[in-house]
């Protein structure tokens, strides 16, 4: 690989004077292009990631959500580097990966309704939005200049190794191009980011299939910023604070109109499909294809993204969705169908 240099435009900037726009490390290859390695989980892909890491380059790993994009978050040329490969905003903030609360609390400030939060549910698929350190250490793209940060710590066997071999907080949005459907496979992350990244961990198909539920913790009670698989009733129930004030603007991963988008029109709600569709049914509309006969919203949501990738390779022109109930994880897996039948914009 060539040198990298970033581009800037100086009508936004973080405090720093970092740009706020887009900050993208546009990376030249004069000698040869950028070959995409798949690799099988154990230690010899650990360590190579680890090494890749360290080295302030992206590889994708598989974590419980779904599979993310990991660089070194304390390295504002790895950070670059994601935002380079993905084709991402630079206002669309990251999520940071840790070990554990101890680790998290030398990057964030943490609530006691928010240490509650992160030592019922961590290892797992919740992110806390917590006041940032200023002094923490991570790049200022990670945050997209707001006076927070996203965290969370994983669960997934991958994950947890390459964040104990690599010894750094990463940096881990979803491994896909911006606002294409997310990566439950190895081979979804090849689908877009081949040539982009140097490495792909294969652990498997992704358990829960959705990203992390978001949450901030702040002076307004808990606000949700993305749903998820964890419910956000029974966060608040814990942390016995009220649900807050609606998202102020961008504020975590998620949140943009258009995200997770096949490149086909999408028609929701739809109870049978139109000529030209393909249908992916749920429950007692059977489809082409199906996120879950039998009505299970669990199946439904580790299926999702993996049949928006099998009708987005179909010949029809158009897709279609049934009705998924808008409760408990329905509401994640709704959120996820209106942004991506959402009109097309950049996203991340």
């Amino acid at each position: 690989m060539g040198p990298s240099r970033v581009s800037m435009d100086s009508s936004l900037r973080w405090n720093d004077g970092t740009n706020l726009t887009f900050y993208t490390a546009l990376m030249t290859s004069p000698n040869r292009p950028l070959r995409t390695h798949v690799v099988p989980y154990g230690k010899a892909a650990i360590d190579q990631a680890a090494r890749l890491i360290r080295e302030g380059q992206p590889v994708a790993v598989p974590t419980e959500t779904v599979y993310g994009l990991a660089a070194d978050a304390t390295n504002p040329d790895a950070v670059a580097r994601i935002y380079e490969a993905k084709g991402r905003p630079g206002f669309n903030p990251l999520i940071v990966h840790v070990t554990g609360l101890d680790e998290a609390e030398r990057i964030g400030t943490f609530s006691p309704a928010a240490k509650a939060l992160a030592r019922t549910y961590w290892p797992g698929a919740l992110t806390l939005v917590v006041p940032l350190w200023r002094d923490a250490g991570i790049a200022p793209a990670v945050s997209a200049g707001l006076p927070t940060v996203a965290i969370r710590c994983p669960a997934h066997p991958v994950m947890r190794d390459l964040l104990a071999a690599s010894g750094r907080p990463l940096a881990a949005p979803s491994a896909n191009a911006s606002g294409t459907i997310s990566s439950t496979t190895a081979a979804h992350v090849v689908a877009t980011l081949d040539g982009r990244i140097p490495l792909v961990i294969d652990g498997g198909p992704t358990a829960l299939g959705l990203e992390s539920t978001i949450v901030a913790v702040d002076d307004e009670g808990l606000r949700l910023l993305r749903p998820g698989p964890i419910d956000f009733a029974e966060l608040a129930a814990l942390a016995r604070l009220a649900a807050g004030g609606r998202p102020r603007g961008i504020e975590a991963p998620g949140q943009m109109a258009s995200h997770y988008a096949p490149a086909k029109p999408l028609r929701l709600n739809a109870a049978e499909a139109e000529p030209d569709e393909w249908l992916i049914g749920f429950g007692e509309v059977a489809g082409d294809d199906s996120l879950s006969a039998t009505g299970d919203l669990a199946e439904a949501g580790a299926n999702l993204f993996a049949a928006l990738h099998r009708a987005d390779r179909t010949d029809r022109p158009r897709i279609a969705v049934a009705p998924v109930p808008d409760q408990g994880l329905g509401a994640a897996i709704n959120d996820r169908l209106r942004r991506a039948a959402a009109p097309r914009q950049a996203t991340g």
